[in-house]
């Protein structure tokens, strides 16, 4: 049983694909071709039926310009923003338990993308597509033990450490540990503007 808050966010992203796609004058078929994700899997997210893995919302927000933040919460455009943990969307991977917890405000046209991710032990977040070049990530460990695979380069980080990268390769991290790991993620579009 999904929770109001998830239910909330799936309407909230299958809201924000579809306006998007439409804005941009894509059918189906053209997101699936830029995305490399499924017609049939894109169609479900847009109906609410699917909730989208987090590699497959990193590969829609880069097909369509935005930042996966962008997909997953309400756009606000005060200068001060108070976001309550219960507010804060929450993304689920079932089957890998991979939780992306959304900190960041979203504000069109500027700001990062700030993220709290959980990866249990063991599990993977499955490979994120490449972003524009520009955009550039930032990741620090607060718990755990976490690998880092980055094109065809590999680092493993421990509680504290920290790692910036060019995120114009694909990318995916695994938990080598053996209890949760939590990480920080920065995604910074600013040098696009």
């Amino acid at each position: 049983m999904s929770s109001p808050l998830q239910d909330d966010a799936k309407a909230h992203i299958a809201e924000e694909i579809r306006r998007l796609r439409r804005e941009q004058s894509l059918s189906l078929q053209d997101l699936s071709a830029r995305s490399g994700v499924s017609r049939s899997m894109i169609s479900k997210v847009e109906r609410a039926e699917a909730v989208p893995s987090a590699a497959v919302l990193s590969r829609l927000a880069e097909a369509l310009g935005v930042t996966f933040s962008r997909l997953v919460a309400a756009t606000s455009e005060r200068e001060m923003i108070v976001i309550p943990a219960s507010r804060q969307p929450v993304l689920r991977d079932e089957a890998s338990g991979f939780l992306r917890r959304c900190i960041s405000p979203v504000l069109p046209g500027r700001g990062i993308d700030w993220v709290l991710n959980t990866l249990p032990p063991g599990a993977a977040t499955g490979e994120f597509t490449a972003h524009r070049p520009g955009v550039s990530e930032y990741i620090f460990v607060l718990k755990g033990r976490l690998r880092a695979v980055i094109g065809s380069q590999t680092a493993v980080l421990e509680m504290g450490d920290s790692l910036y990268f060019e995120a114009d390769a694909a990318h995916s991290f695994t938990n080598t540990g053996t209890e949760p790991c939590e990480y920080f993620l920065v995604i910074d579009p600013s040098r696009l503007r």
